[in-house]
């Protein structure tokens, strides 16, 4: 579970090794997980995320995977997507994302799709909240289970969810459907370390949103019910750094659009 050095190959499971980007922040953690997918004897593979246009970790990410047979984005943002141009033409491969703007060479994939690349079944599971494109990958081989799950869950902590592209009722909707995933599958996220069991975070994650909706609702009560996105995050954020308030903002706005248009 715990994180290789940037751009070293780690296997995590039977079918899935990742390779860290150089790119830590506050909005990718240590950086960007790329993810690499092939069953043991297959000669193909699949590149989830290929991260920002980072050439040193694009060229570890092809020495890695090798014969690339499909390039798929977990949701549009450049720290996964930027460099997908770069790695579909040096290998050749397609590149495949729910928002039909981001595809190359194929069309675009869609919620209940199974996809038979490099020895593996992939599931897509449309899970928009964090974006409105975010998808989920689940993969089901040889007894072992694990689902990528972009940012809809990270390794560590929790995502922002950034209106208008983030919207905090589909998000719970999509944490509602991975709670129900059989127990066991191992979450390969797009930030952070993986985890052992997708059903027993989305449980953990439905959790938090609720202390936080919470909090919002005691907050409103306390400042009244016109305050702004910033005076609230003044409050229920006041013990985390101030240099996390501006993305606490953005899902504040998305907890009172949600709270405002509940009955």
């Amino acid at each position: 579970m715990s994180h290789p050095a940037y751009g070293v190959p780690r296997q995590v499971t039977p079918f899935a090794s990742v390779v860290l980007e150089d790119n830590p922040g506050p909005m990718t953690l240590d950086g960007t997980n790329t993810w690499v997918l092939r069953a043991p004897g297959s000669t193909g593979s699949v590149v989830v995320d290929p991260g920002e246009e980072d050439l040193p970790h694009l060229e570890r990410v092809l020495a890695e995977a090798g014969e690339i047979e499909s390039i798929l984005i977990t949701h549009h943002h450049a720290d996964h997507v930027g460099g997908a141009t770069w790695l579909a033409e040096k290998a050749g491969a397609p590149v495949r994302a729910f928002d039909p703007a981001l595809c190359r060479g194929e069309g675009p994939l869609r919620d209940g799709d199974i996809l038979q690349l490099a020895g593996l079944d992939l599931e897509i599971l449309h899970t928009p909240g964090h974006s409105a494109d975010s998808i989920c990958i689940a993969i089901d081989h040889a007894g072992s289970s694990a689902v990528l799950t972009g940012d809809t869950i990270l390794g560590r902590g929790t995502t922002v969810i950034a209106p208008p592209d983030g919207e905090l009722g589909s998000y719970l909707d999509a944490l509602k459907t991975l709670a129900t995933h059989k127990p066991g599958a191992a979450v390969l996220p797009g930030h952070g370390p993986d985890l052992p069991d997708l059903a027993a975070v989305a449980q953990e994650y439905l959790a938090h949103r609720e202390q936080r909706l919470d909090q919002i609702r005691r907050a409103l009560a306390q400042l009244g019910p016109s305050a702004t996105p910033r005076q609230i995050v003044e409050v229920v954020y006041a013990d985390v750094d101030q240099a996390l308030w501006a993305p606490a903002e953005w899902s504040v706005r998305a907890q009172l659009e949600y709270l405002r248009r509940q009955p």
